[in-house]
């Protein structure tokens, strides 16, 4: 992976994050130079059906300050490019066993193309949460302790 743009840091507490893989994106010129700009916000974004296509929904690429009237749409939705096998296993999953496509990371690859790591997720609840929130504050006091003793 090359230089990280985003990171959705809330997914792994949101979600169970199965499997990850990586997509293009179609981009107009004004969102590359605002992602060169390194800001962009993927928190509240998520991946959608649309016919045999998934669409990045909601991530926000802010509008570059040097455009004029040729700028983008900050949240219009992006398509990912991925191979038509990926395609449908990832559409199967969504609609089959009712997964959702959560974006992880928003990074440049070694190539300098603008790449999303996507990852299929299963939604935690509530008490998977507390779980969760639990497991990291017993880590985190496991750790002060061993460091106090030793």
């Amino acid at each position: 992976m090359g230089k990280l743009i985003a990171e959705n840091r809330r997914a792994r507490f949101d979600y169970f994050l199965e499997e990850t893989f990586e997509a293009g994106l179609a981009l107009t010129g004004t969102e590359v130079k605002s992602l060169r700009n390194g800001r962009a916000n993927i928190a509240e974004s998520y991946a959608a059906v649309e016919g045999r296509d998934i669409y990045l929904i909601n991530a926000d690429i802010p509008p570059y300050a040097q455009a004029n009237r040729f700028n983008h749409e900050p949240r219009r939705h992006r398509k990912l490019l991925l191979h038509r096998k990926q395609l449908d296993r990832l559409i199967g999953a969504v609609q089959r066993e009712g997964r959702t496509l959560i974006p992880t990371k928003l990074y440049w690859n070694e190539k300098g193309l603008a790449k999303l790591e996507l990852a299929l997720a299963k939604g935690k609840k509530l008490h998977d949460k507390r779980e969760t929130t639990a497991e990291r504050d017993w880590q985190r006091d496991k750790a002060r302790l061993l460091r106090d003793k030793g």
